[in-house]
């Protein structure tokens, strides 16, 4: 069985979706303080904090897990440079909480998801995963953090993990039948098509004088659903006894924010109100991935690589759900 922790996230009900899809059974620990209940299409539901030791002893005497996979931690960069107590608390307490949980119950193999703001200000581009850590975020750092426990407690424990360096998600569930519903929402391709659909009445574009063709900042763009892929191959290999791994999950094609908005005006036929902004402290001028390394090793391939077809997929929900998911 697979812990998904956080499945009713953007990315982990996502997963939960796919891994059904699979065939494998599925128990979901939430504390339903981000995420939706609704989103949750199948599997098992523990409701429970991350950060207390009685809710994962209980989920782990409860069931067989064999896997778990992490999406429980707070993700808005902005966010944790306000408020980085926060990100400490339940990201780096809880991935500590979840390790001495799992080494108490014997369960030996982790998926992990990683960011690319572990690698900061990038040196070279594309990003290989040999790319000096150098967070410019507490959000960034949280995760390096959680990366040298995985790899500590692996060392000594045995625990083998995978830890999956997501540069940005996006797109929603190619079914429709779930989607992103962040509140607040802090994502560039949600807001755009909020603006898009009169749910905010502009999107912004942070700084227009970077070293890029357009001014504004580049970003690599991975849908949901191959990065659910990416874990399940993950999967498979802790499956067939690999050692602990770390991979970039991206498209290796970066887009600045004038061609995501330009891109979402095609989709939605129609311009989109932008106003600009001064740049925001911390915001690399370009971040793509090399994810020559996924590919190769987990067989890792990308089925959605066209930024249109990711702002298709969200567009799609966000006008069959106006409201996002019933509360």
């Amino acid at each position: 069985m697979v812990l998904v922790i956080g499945g009713a996230g953007f990315i982990g009900s996502h997963m939960v979706k796919y891994l059904l899809q699979k065939g494998e059974r599925v128990v979901v620990l939430d504390n339903f303080s981000t995420g939706h209940r609704r989103a949750v299409v199948g599997g098992t539901i523990e409701e429970g904090d991350l950060r207390d030791p009685d809710a994962l002893r209980r989920v782990f005497r409860k069931y067989d897990i064999e896997c778990v996979m992490h999406f429980a931690a707070f993700i808005f960069a902005g966010e944790s440079m306000r408020n980085p107590a926060k990100y400490y608390d339940n990201n780096v307490l809880g991935c500590l909480r979840l390790l001495e949980a799992m080494r108490e119950a014997g369960v030996s193999q982790l998926i992990f998801s990683s960011t690319a703001a572990v690698y900061g200000e990038p040196q070279e581009i594309p990003i290989p995963e040999t790319h000096p850590l150098n967070p410019t975020n507490a959000y960034g750092e949280t995760k390096r953090v959680m990366e040298g426990m995985l790899r500590w407690y692996g060392q000594a424990y045995g625990i083998r993990s995978m830890a999956l360096r997501y540069f940005n998600a996006a797109g929603a569930d190619p079914e429709g039948e779930l989607g992103e519903d962040h509140r607040p929402e802090e994502h560039l391709i949600p807001l755009t098509l909020f603006a898009a659909l009169g749910r905010r009445d502009s999107i912004a574009v942070f700084g227009t004088d970077y070293n890029t063709p357009d001014g504004s900042c580049i970003r690599d763009y991975v849908h949901v659903w191959d990065l659910c892929e990416a874990h399940y191959l993950a999967l498979q290999q802790l499956r067939a006894g690999a050692p602990s791994n770390v991979y970039n999950l991206g498209n290796g094609q970066g887009y600045s924010v004038l061609e995501v908005i330009r891109t979402a005006e095609r989709v939605v036929g129609k311009p989109i109100p932008t106003v600009y902004a001064a740049r925001r402290p911390g915001d690399p001028a370009r971040l793509v991935a090399s994810a020559a390394k996924a590919q190769q090793e987990l067989g890792w391939q990308p089925r959605y690589p066209a930024l249109e077809t990711m702002i298709e997929h969200a567009y799609r929900w966000f006008v069959a759900h106006p409201e996002g998911y019933p509360t």
